[in-house]
């Protein structure tokens, strides 16, 4: 068995389990205050570089699968340690978006979110051009989503997992739509733009 292509689904899962239990429990432990500021990884930039024919169909499976997975242990992880009345009263970090907000106006605006941090991924991490400070790129991406708005409003979740793994453990499916369409949405529209319009021709492949 080829243990390398474990690799990067291995790091998919721990990274996703990590963001989770941090993004989560800061939820728990701001109760909405600063919580947006932890609340971060890209499920769609696996869906983005997959429509930017950067990885093939079987690899995002993989990714997206391990993130998954990821995402329910940190919730389990966030279950097992956390106190109990402020994991209820949170429903474990799950995020939540205002009731001021349209359901509409909710997918655009994690659309609009994803969209400029997987932008931010193919410009530090995809494009050869691009300068290599990805994380300190891609971070700054997330931080200013959060600011703008998004942690008071939707939570600027930008990942599907990061949603999915406390929903199923708490059992609290609001809003699930919400963040599962806008990222998809919005890292396709990424995922097109820069493999039709701005990445260099030539630059077709990651596997």
């Amino acid at each position: 068995m080829n243990y390398r292509i474990l690799r990067a689904p291995a790091a998919e899962f721990v990274g996703t389990a990590l963001f989770v239990l941090v993004g989560a429990g800061s939820a728990i432990a701001n109760q909405g205050g600063a919580a947006g500021l932890a609340i971060a990884l890209a499920n769609g930039i696996g869906l983005a570089l997959w429509l930017g024919n950067k990885i093939d169909a079987l690899t995002l499976g993989r990714y997206v699968l391990a993130q998954l997975l990821g995402a329910i242990v940190g919730a389990l992880l966030i279950k097992a340690t956390f106190p109990a009345s402020a994991v209820r009263m949170s429903s474990l970090g799950t995020p939540q978006v205002a009731g001021s907000m349209s359901l509409i106006g909710a997918i655009a605006l994690e659309a609009l979110f994803t969209f400029f941090l997987v932008s931010a991924v193919y410009g530090t991490v995809v494009s050869p051009q691009g300068e290599k400070v990805a994380g300190f790129g891609i971070g700054l991406v997330v931080v200013v989503c959060a600011l703008g708005g998004g942690g008071a409003l939707t939570g600027a979740v930008m990942n599907p997992a990061r949603a999915f793994g406390p929903a199923l453990v708490s059992w609290d499916w609001h809003a699930q739509a919400v963040y599962w369409i806008g990222p998809l949405v919005g890292a396709a529209a990424a995922a097109g733009l820069w493999r039709y319009l701005l990445l260099p021709p030539g630059v077709t492949d990651l596997r």
